[in-house]
Formats: structure tokens, sequence, C-alpha cells
């Protein structure tokens, strides 16, 4: 039982951080292609997608 509970909240909060990874993405004033790549990889792959991003990916420009 603490198994299950430990694995769903692991898998909700990387759900949470993707999602605002996207958000994130959709921010920056990359062009849409590069967009789509970079969303389709957090996508794809949550976790390793989400930390390529972290390192290497397009930062969200909110100072508009």
């Amino acid at each position: 039982m603490q198994f299950n509970l430990f694995s769903g909240l692991f898998g909700l909060v990387i759900f949470c951080l993707d999602v605002w990874a996207i958000a994130s993405i959709i921010n920056t004033n990359e062009k849409t292609s590069t967009k789509i790549i970079w969303i389709l990889l957090v996508a794809v792959l949550p976790v390793i997608g989400l930390l390529i991003w972290w390192f290497a990916g397009p930062k969200a420009n909110y100072n508009r």
C-alpha cells in the first residue's frame, strides 16, 4: 500500500512538472517548430525530457 502511494505521488509530481515545462516552452521566443520538438521530448520522455529541458532547453520569457 505504501509503495503505491509513493509511486502515485511521484507520478503526480512528474506530471505537474511536465505541464509546467510545456507551459514554459510555449512562452519562449523560439520558432514554432523548435517548440513542438521540445514539447514532444517532454511529453514522450517525461523524466528524461524534463531533465534535458531543464539543462538545455529554451526558458520562458515572462518579462515582455
